[in-house]
């Protein structure tokens, strides 16, 4: 059968594409501003059909109407990332938080460990050989769909066409919804002085040829500013925004020096502004692969000189980074930070950089701390930690020893809080 014939047969209503999902199955839902937002309003509203459903997902972009109190009983979030529209529900034991890396989710779905019953994605219109591509959301989003015994897509106009390991043919799609709505966007941050100084800092620790892996917000944008005189930067990252675009078409991110995939801007997922989207599509120079490559450490290693920049909730004067909890509340989860951290060290020049403001809850706290709040998570230990940067300067922890690293660590807080920190190393390295 020819494959547009296929694609017409398949084609259905949200609400009767949901009606194939069974009680007690577990969906895995598109990533971040790639959710199916027409599927899921069709799944809540269908809501008495279903019990005992479970739906994965890490960030996930919206109001998220199935973590609500009224929805017990019939949906049940599970996620390795908390965002703002799951924490309460997590708060609330009515969601269930998993401690696990980014890249090993993937390998987690083919073992079973996190088994998926049922794909709902979001896709771009399909190509002239019949491939839709998974758009700005590859990421766990194509190995869900290779596990599931039901993949049930919305084919988006709008969803832009990328490519790399980022293709499914409409062949694969048990039903497909047709769509024609804009993604979720994100609004770019803007950096105060504060982020300003910590991008400065950081840019100083970027060469010529770099590679880097950035996020999304304040001090990644922040760090991109101050970049303009760099040379043949590349971008292999779990993800990026507009920041990047811009130095794209300054000449400064051109990849030329990349050792892995040279000349090729490689992310697993994308999230951003309009305008990203629109550069990003059928753009040849962007590719996306699923997460278990882009963040493998193995494979970021393969990237000289690769620079890693994350940022984090506290640190204390070990060095130990908590970068998801709030002491034993659940903010947000490990993320690739640890990917890379890993990624990084192992890289030719690498270098792994967790960026800062020195304070929190507007200058009431410090977040260099002698002490981690009670029940914190650790994210990245004290042994892989390497630079941390804040707004007054930067401390270069890797290899030096717990009194080097405290001293460093003093020199970059708040002037507010030095002399607290300095009396709890008085008390434990000058007895």
């Amino acid at each position: 059968m020819n494959w547009t014939e296929t694609y017409k047969e398949r084609q259905t209503t949200a609400s009767e594409a949901v009606r194939h999902i069974r009680s007690g199955e577990r969906i895995a839902l598109g990533h971040a501003a790639a959710v199916p937002q027409t599927l899921v309003k069709a799944l809540t509203e269908q809501k008495e059909a279903f019990e005992g459903v479970d739906i994965y997902h890490m960030l996930c972009l919206g109001p998220g109407e199935y973590m609500l109190p009224e929805m017990a009983g019939h949906f049940r979030h599970r996620t390795n990332f908390v965002g703002a529209n799951s924490r309460t529900a997590v708060d609330e034991a009515r969601a269930d938080y998993c401690p696990i890396y980014f890249h090993e989710v993937p390998k987690m779905m083919r073992e079973g460990l996190l088994h998926i019953d049922v794909a709902m994605i979001q896709v771009s219109e399909p190509n002239a050989e019949g491939y839709c591509s998974f758009g700005i959301s590859c990421d766990y989003t194509k190995p869900a769909t290779e596990r599931a015994r039901l993949v049930i897509a919305e084919v988006n106009k709008q969803m832009p066409f990328v490519g790399g390991d980022n293709l499914i043919h409409v062949s694969r799609l048990d039903h497909i919804v047709l769509c024609d709505y804009p993604l979720y966007t994100i609004p770019k941050a803007k950096a105060g002085e504060v982020e300003q100084a910590i991008g400065r800092h950081c840019a100083s620790l970027i060469p010529d040829g770099a590679t880097l892996q950035l996020g999304i917000g304040a001090i990644p944008d922040a760090v991109l500013l101050f970049l303009g005189d760099k040379k043949d930067l590349g971008i292999h990252t779990e993800m990026f925004s507009d920041g990047v675009v811009e130095l794209v078409r300054s000449g400064v991110i051109t990849g030329k020096s990349k050792s892995l995939h040279p000349g090729k801007m490689v992310s697993t997922f994308l999230m951003g502004s309009e305008e990203l989207y629109r550069f990003v599509d059928k753009n040849p120079d962007v590719w996306l692969y699923p997460v278990d490559y882009v963040n493998s450490p193995a494979v970021i290693a393969q990237n000289d000189r690769m620079i890693s920049i994350n940022s984090c909730i506290e640190v204390d004067l070990m060095g130990q980074v908590v970068a998801e909890s709030m002491g034993d509340k659940q903010f947000s989860g490990v993320g690739g930070q640890v990917d890379y951290v890993r990624g990084a060290s192992m890289s030719r020049g690498g270098k792994s950089i967790i960026a800062i403001p020195s304070t929190a809850r507007g200058g009431k706290a410090s977040r260099i701390v002698p002490h981690l709040a009670t029940g914190a998570a650790v994210t990245t230990s004290r042994n892989e930690v390497d630079y941390i940067v804040t707004e007054y300067g930067v401390a270069h922890l890797k290899g030096r020893s717990l009194r080097e690293r405290a001293e460093a660590l003093i020199a970059i807080a708040h002037p507010d809080f030095r002399a607290e920190l300095q009396e709890f190393y008085d008390q434990k390295f000058n007895k």
